[in-house]
């Protein structure tokens, strides 16, 4: 790795030391001290981010694009050193930190060919009628602007896709909103280098300096001060619900209000139909323990929990499960703290009443091993702790004793980024009284499938009810996620030398 981290800020274009700092604690090789936020280096970078608004807000499409895609490939011309410190911060593999990239690169791009397409700001005439009786209509044209500086949270999880530059950014960007993010403390040397690239696309493209600074985390006080910053107008996090709800209720109580665009987690549950259990249970079974235990369990739609009926076919499945679990190996997880955190939830879920071990194992310091547990659906239904997420390769089946019972488990659900069915043809007339359902509890409702991958396009919704994440009309993914930091502005008999450009 030729990169070696600076550990300094980067506010307003300047790269910028602090008294205090604070040591990384990567999985592999050297620490690194890195500068530690501040209150004033919140407000330094808040206040270069309205100044560059006031330009970056009214930019072209064009111009914008152009910016994207030239971070994007600011990105890529740092690829071997990116992958290299971010494998060695997170304790991911190389091939997922390759994969990350080029997620993130690739949405930067789709984001800037979807501005240019324009269908983004939703353009609204309705034409003046002067002989309209008994009262004449003004010309009236709408169309979505940008809302001010945004705020931005780096992932623990995804190092490059939901973090520095990750979706939020990028969609704020596209937008035309420029963004202050709190660097994540678990990866902040690959948030430093992702931060290069940014500036250097800023130079490139003759940017203001202060469409996007980053500032290093290390300190609680910065997440705070920067949700309430006054100028601050909306904020993106990914992260636990404890954090997030913190923060949310930070922006609520703010003397004008903000939304909070909090993707917080969920346990993504799967209901596998009789029929397909019959016909493909050994498939699913190993298909869901490969989805478990895919990056050590520490994606936000790792799916923690089956729900099927009990009987032969279901303990069938069920031993497919342990036995494939069984043989998956010690992963690194991304700090010590998600670990102990995991080995937490693992000691929760053993010790609830009316569930059984089916699976244990033993993981210690940063690593996790699988874990599988089962239980009724009327212990289910009268714990409440079952259904928290644990963040992790754990799974619990719970095994109910029809498609009625199956059905209440959905119902008592609370909000998910997804729900699964697992249906043949014969299953459908049981199934079709989960979708209403299922809809009304989750973002995303798949088929036959594993929901672990969310794939970046124009259809995709990430986010659902409280408490998969605080807003159920947005996305964090896909190009719809861009409306989250525009807002509708109705212009009434405007002349035309006073409409914005994308109005004329």
């Amino acid at each position: 790795m030729t990169f070696m981290p600076h550990g300094k800020h980067l506010i307003a274009g300047q790269w910028v030391v602090s008294d205090q700092t604070f040591q990384s604690s990567p999985a592999t090789g050297e620490a690194h001290a890195f500068a530690k936020g501040s209150v004033t280096n919140v407000s330094d970078a808040v206040e270069a981010a309205e100044l560059a608004f006031l330009e970056y807000g009214y930019s072209s499409r064009e111009t914008r694009a152009s910016f994207l895609n030239v971070i994007a490939d600011e990105i890529d011309a740092r690829a071997n050193d990116i992958t290299a410190i971010g494998c060695a911060e997170t304790g991911l593999p190389e091939a997922r930190l390759i994969g990350e990239r080029g997620r993130t690169c690739g949405q930067l791009r789709l984001f800037a060919q979807h501005i240019l397409q324009g269908d983004y700001l939703d353009k609204r005439h309705d034409a003046a009628l002067p002989e309209r009786q008994p009262l004449p209509r003004a010309d009236l044209k709408l169309i979505q602007r940008p809302i001010g500086p945004v705020a931005v949270f780096g992932a623990s999880n995804f190092p490059l896709a939901f973090s520095t530059a990750g979706g939020d950014t990028a969609a704020a960007l596209a937008a035309g909103c420029p963004v202050v993010v709190k660097g994540h403390s678990a990866h902040p040397g690959t948030g430093e280098i992702v931060a290069e690239a940014i500036h250097a696309a800023i130079t490139k493209c003759g940017m203001p300096a202060g469409v996007f600074s980053l500032i290093q985390g290390g300190n609680r006080e910065v997440g705070s001060a920067l949700v309430q910053h006054p100028l601050i107008k909306a904020v993106g996090f990914t992260g636990s619900l404890a954090g997030g709800r913190a923060l949310f209720d930070l922006c609520a109580a703010r003397p004008e209000p903000i939304p909070f665009f909090g993707e917080l987690g969920s346990v993504n549950p799967m209901f596998l139909f009789p029929n397909a259990i019959a016909n493909r249970g050994e498939a699913l079974g190993k298909g869901w323990a490969a989805s478990l235990t895919m990056g050590a369990g520490q994606f936000c739609t790792n799916p923690g929990i089956a729900v099927l009926l009990a009987g032969t076919e279901a303990d069938e499945f069920v031993s497919t499960v342990s036995s494939t679990l069984s043989s998956v190996p010690a992963q690194v997880m991304l700090t010590d703290g998600i670990a102990e955190a995991y080995r937490s939830g693992q000691k929760r879920i053993a010790a609830a009443t009316g569930v059984r071990e089916v699976l244990a194992t033993s993981c210690e310091l940063r690593d996790a091993t699988p874990y599988l547990y089962a239980t009724t659906a009327a212990e289910w239904l009268k714990n409440n702790q079952l259904a928290e997420e644990v963040f992790g390769p754990l799974g619990v089946v719970v095994l109910a004793s029809s498609i009625e019972e199956m059905l209440q488990v959905a119902k008592s659900l609370e909000g998910q980024l997804t729900c699964t069915i697992h249906l043949d043809e014969s299953d459908i007339r049981d199934a079709k009284s989960f979708l209403p359902v299922l809809e009304r509890k989750a973002g995303r409702i798949l088929a036959n499938a594993f929901p672990t991958g969310v794939e970046v396009c124009d259809s995709m919704v990430h986010g659902g009810p409280y408490p998969a994440s605080t807003n159920f009309g947005a996305t964090s993914v896909g190009t719809m996620s861009i409306r989250r930091f525009l807002r509708p502005v109705c212009y009434q008999d405007i002349p035309a030398g006073l409409l914005p450009a994308d109005l004329i």
